[in-house]
């Protein structure tokens, strides 16, 4: 985004310009925001075409239809004005990478990735058909990829249906290489809803192999190549794409399904707001790029506009929505060890000589930055395995291995390459962090091992295969609701304050880009976002300023350093009003270098306290065995722990004599079948290994110490 010139103005139709997106040859598209807090995208005609009355007259004709598309995977037009000296146009503002970009940089999309987006977009040509429009340049450059989907956009050239077209006979439209065999020859005036089809046909086929399927190079070689010669499709090995991909590019418009056929004809779905069916890889690219929406400048008049806007004036009342959550977490481990007569695990065969151990392993950081965690973790999986082994009717003994990673990404690697070869174990807890728990995913699914995450909180890893990998603990898209919850849901608060502080990395980003995105889906609140670079060391001017622009709440998202300057800076301007951050930032650092300015501040967390009483027995159990009360992440590894006992257990019964050894293979579908009750929450997974529900809790700093606050509150549904 650029910096707005001097002659650019500072509002628009109820938006204030934040930075110029991009200019074209009939207008300048601008970032604007709403003074409710709403981001768009707004198009403002240049003077030449608005003084042209032929050409505001068709402007006033296809602003009204496309305000009649109406779908959640298209752009909507959220505003405009025709009658102005300066014509505009307003639409949603999307967060994201084009697909252009994620193909280039992440490499072709699997078959099922762009079956389901191919469903998706239909659906929006169906919705921009339906309302008497061809959009005309559908291509990868205009097709946005956000967390919630994928999002068409640009409707710079639609025209309606029964229209004359905007430009002579004879000008091509579109892009080349995307565009229809209509198009390409040159009649623009033939080119209706099939011609789109053919053009999403084009970029599906990029998206399955990273090139236009008539390739690249002048203008008159791409044009005659898309009138008279067959797609090139090499690399489509999927025989169902293929010909899908075949019928969307036929030459005839007659020949090409509807939108709507389309829609029908791909079995693939994606649920509601969910990207599980893109790699890994471009989900992180997602996540990365939709930070923009909370990176935005400061709000400064241009020398040619009026002076800054007064805090926007406050909705009313707001009602809380309905809104699913997620759950997501990362893997502490333990490893137990059998003597019995054992099955192979490659095949699940009898064993025929020999004897082996049933091994449950626990990867951790148990001496680098996170090892209060994992030596926490260690003990609940060890003190799990001690309660099994003390069953007079155990069918088997377990006994704990744990290897120490250190937090360190080569070294956890090893340690996953160890477990991973041993064929005595059965499962691992672990690892401990988000890091190390990328670097394994691959190793661990590799080997069909049953991974049980209960510390890392990413949505997203790179690994694209989640077979083996069980997450046991809420993700921060949970944990973002609860936050909003707390801190909007109350009558001194109408606009909540996101800083979104670099240093606290991806945890961060995604706790504070959640908080901000789905306050206004799941309330009628407002946000005023600011996101600073990690090596910020003055939070006063940024405190300053989301004072200055009404922010009654605040959410702090980044590390305990970071929270203790916000605090100090917040008190320093006698803010008086509720203000939470995120549990990577409840430690001993916070409240030594917030001082006095630490009281009153409240986090979310994805561990409850062991103190309660639901862990009543677990902790007195923790006391007897290591003379001290267990920390937090104990109680989750000792559920994950005892997870995989009764796995094991119910899945080594057998009618008589020797328990049968279970593979590792169908430990994962029993797992993934499971529903477990720990000390905290039951233990059930959707079909990403995700845990389901909602459970979080509070803590608040009371006289200078935390304090557990209980359950964080919930959807009312």
């Amino acid at each position: 985004m650029e910096q707005l010139r001097p002659t650019d103005p500072a509002r628009i139709g109820g938006h204030r310009l934040l930075g110029r997106l991009g200019a074209g040859g009939m207008g300048v598209v601008y970032l604007g925001r709403t003074d409710a807090g709403a981001l768009a995208a707004i198009k403002v005609i240049l003077p030449e075409y608005a003084e042209d009355g032929d050409f505001r007259a068709r402007f006033r004709r296809e602003v009204e239809a496309a305000r009649r598309v109406d779908s959640p995977w298209a752009v909507p037009v959220t505003g405009a004005g025709t009658e102005g000296e300066r014509p505009w146009l307003a639409t949603a503002f999307v967060p994201g990478p084009a697909l252009s970009e994620a193909v280039a940089r992440c490499g072709p999309l699997p078959a099922r990735s762009v079956r389901v987006l191919g469903r998706l977009l239909a659906r929006a040509l169906t919705a921009v058909h339906t309302a008497g429009l061809v959009h005309r340049d559908v291509k990868p450059a205009n097709v946005l990829l956000t967390v919630e989907g994928p999002r068409l956009i640009d409707f710079g050239i639609a025209r309606a249906a029964d229209a004359t077209a905007l430009t002579a006979t004879d000008l091509v439209v579109g892009t080349p290489g995307f565009l229809s065999p209509e198009q390409a020859s040159g009649g623009g005036t033939a080119a209706g809803p099939a011609s789109d089809v053919f053009s999403l046909g084009c970029l599906l086929a990029y998206a399955a192999t990273g090139r236009p399927p008539f390739g690249s190079g002048a203008v008159e070689a791409l044009l005659y190549r898309t009138v008279h010669d067959e797609p090139d499709l090499d690399g489509v090995d999927d025989e169902e794409l293929r010909a899908l991909l075949t019928s969307l590019l036929a030459k005839e418009p007659d020949a090409r399904p509807t939108a709507a056929v389309l829609d029908a004809q791909i079995a693939e779905d994606a649920p509601s707001g969910s990207i599980d069916w893109l790699p890994g890889t471009v989900v992180s690219l997602i996540a990365d790029r939709s930070a923009a929406m909370l990176d935005l400048p400061d709000i400064e008049p241009t020398a040619a506009g009026e002076g800054a806007a007064p805090p926007a004036t406050a909705p009313g009342r707001r009602k809380v929505l309905l809104l699913a959550g997620a759950g997501v977490v990362v893997a502490a481990g333990a490893g137990f060890a059998v003597r019995e007569r054992l099955a192979d695990d490659t095949d699940g065969s009898d064993a025929t000589s020999g004897e082996r151990a049933w091994t449950i392993g626990v990867q951790a950081d148990l001496s680098g930055p996170q090892k209060a965690a994992g030596q926490a973790q260690e003990r609940g999986v060890r003190l799990a395995v001690k309660q099994f082994n003390s069953r007079k009717e155990r069918p088997f003994t377990l006994t704990v291995k744990a290897i120490d990673d250190g937090g360190d990404t080569t070294r956890a690697k090893k340690a996953a390459d160890q477990f991973a070869r041993d064929r005595d174990v059965l499962a691992v807890v672990g690892p401990t962090g988000d890091a190390t728990t990328e670097a394994v995913l691959g190793a661990y699914d590799e080997a069909m091992l049953p991974v049980i995450t209960v510390s890392s909180l990413l949505l997203t890893y790179a690994a694209r295969s989640r077979k083996s990998f069980f997450q046991a603990a809420p993700a921060d898209a949970v944990l973002a609701q609860p936050i909003i919850r707390r801190l909007v849901l109350r009558p001194d608060v109408e606009r909540l304050g996101v800083l979104l502080d670099r240093v606290g990395g991806m945890p961060a980003y995604q706790t504070g880009y959640l908080t901000n995105l789905v306050t206004g889906q799941i309330t009628t609140g407002t946000t005023y976002p600011r996101v600073v670079p990690a090596d910020t060391k003055d939070l006063a001017p940024v405190v300053t300023d989301m004072l200055d622009h009404a922010s009654d709440a605040f959410f702090y998202a980044g590390d305990a350093a970071g929270a203790a300057r916000t605090a100090r800076a917040l008190a320093a301007t006698g803010f008086k009003g509720p203000r939470m951050a995120m549990h990577t930032a409840m430690g001993a650092r916070f409240i030594e270098d917030a001082g006095q300015a630490a009281e009153g501040w409240e986090f979310t967390a994805p561990y409850a306290d062991p103190a309660t009483p639901a862990a009543k027995e677990f902790a007195a159990a923790h006391r007897a065995a290591y003379d001290a009360a267990p920390a937090h992440w104990a109680a989750e590894a000792y559920d994950a722990a005892g997870l995989v006992i009764e796995a094991v257990t119910a899945l080594a019964k057998a009618p008589a004599g020797t328990p049968k050894r279970p593979t590792r293979t169908a430990l994962v579908k029993r797992i993934a079948a499971s529903s477990y009750k720990g000390t905290g929450r039951t233990y059930t997974f959707d079909e990403d290994h995700r845990l389901k529900g909602d459970d979080a809790y509070l803590y608040g700093v009371r006289n200078g110490r935390y304090v557990y606050l209980g359950a964080a509150p919930k959807s009312e549904t």
